[in-house]
């Protein structure tokens, strides 16, 4: 067995000197919360590290809807899964058709498309917002949820068709020259050897997509406005607006909606990693 130089230990170190600090900062705020959503309201602010009478009645309270702020609690709930869900969609079913054109078909023009594309991010996403409102209303599109889903998607499209296009450029060419050798259609081509060799990198877009979409508030707040349509990170803002906020409704809510993220993340974690950074097989 062999034992590890210095050099290396020194380099193991460092990384714990970095990364300890980086984990404790990273999980502080979660803590507070979680400590917020299991606290009376009277031990709310109480300062102490860990309540003295520890309570599950925030989170009943919210299950239940039993607080004014929380009427819609599910309703808004369910508007930020289906919008989420297909923003994420739309934007993998245009990106992957986008970077299958320019990488593998090599259509004329495709790589000014890209670039263009990749060129509105030197525009800040909040510059873009008033414009965008006036653009959804518009076509009459306002408190609808597509404005908000067709928003997500035009925001996270040109990113998305850059990183697939990278992933897609190291795939072997010879894959494609054998299966049009042998009669596959563009079609065939683009479903039976395309997607699956591209399947990490598409799971990682999709992800991508999903928590932009999920964590979004300005564009949400802006395009939605009534109580029924509106998603839950515009309804935790609501609570704000009360003098005698209920701070440990709002944390338990906010702890909540913090948890689908956190599993998708860890759920798709490896092909987030090898997707995002567009590692494929190199001819």
């Amino acid at each position: 067995m062999k034992l590890p130089t210095l050099r290396e230990i020194g380099t193991e170190a460092k990384l714990l000197l970095i990364g300890i600090p980086v984990l404790i900062w990273t999980l502080v705020p979660i803590y507070h919360m979680f400590l917020f959503a299991i606290s009376p309201k009277e031990d709310a602010f109480s300062g102490k590290l860990w309540p003295t009478h520890p309570t599950l009645n925030n989170f009943k309270i919210v299950f239940y809807q039993e607080h004014y702020f929380l009427r819609d609690f599910w309703i808004q709930f369910f508007n930020s899964v289906v919008i989420a869900l297909s923003a994420g969609a739309l934007t993998l079913m245009i990106a992957t058709a986008a970077a299958f054109s320019i990488s593998r078909l090599r259509v004329p023009g495709g790589r000014w498309v890209m670039n263009l594309a990749l060129f509105t991010y030197f525009i800040p996403a909040a510059f873009l917002a008033v414009p965008m409102y006036r653009t959804m209303g518009n076509y009459g599109l306002l408190n609808n949820h597509w404005s908000l889903i067709l928003a997500m998607v035009t925001i996270a499209s040109p990113y998305a068709i850059w990183v697939l296009k990278q992933a897609s450029d190291k795939l072997p060419v010879e894959l494609d020259e054998a299966a049009t050798m042998d009669g596959a259609t563009t079609l065939q081509l683009f479903r039976l050897v395309y997607v699956p060799l591209m399947m990490p990198s598409l799971v990682a877009i999709g992800t991508y997509a999903i928590l932009l979409a999920w964590n979004e508030y300005l564009y949400a707040f802006l395009l939605l406005s009534k109580d029924t349509e509106i998603t839950l990170p515009v309804a935790l803002g609501n609570f704000l607006a009360a003098d005698d906020s209920p701070w440990e409704l709002l944390m338990t809510t906010g702890f909540i909606y913090a948890l689908p993220p956190a599993a998708i993340y860890y759920a798709f974690k490896r092909y987030m990693v090898g997707g995002l950074t567009a590692g494929a097989v190199k001819s």
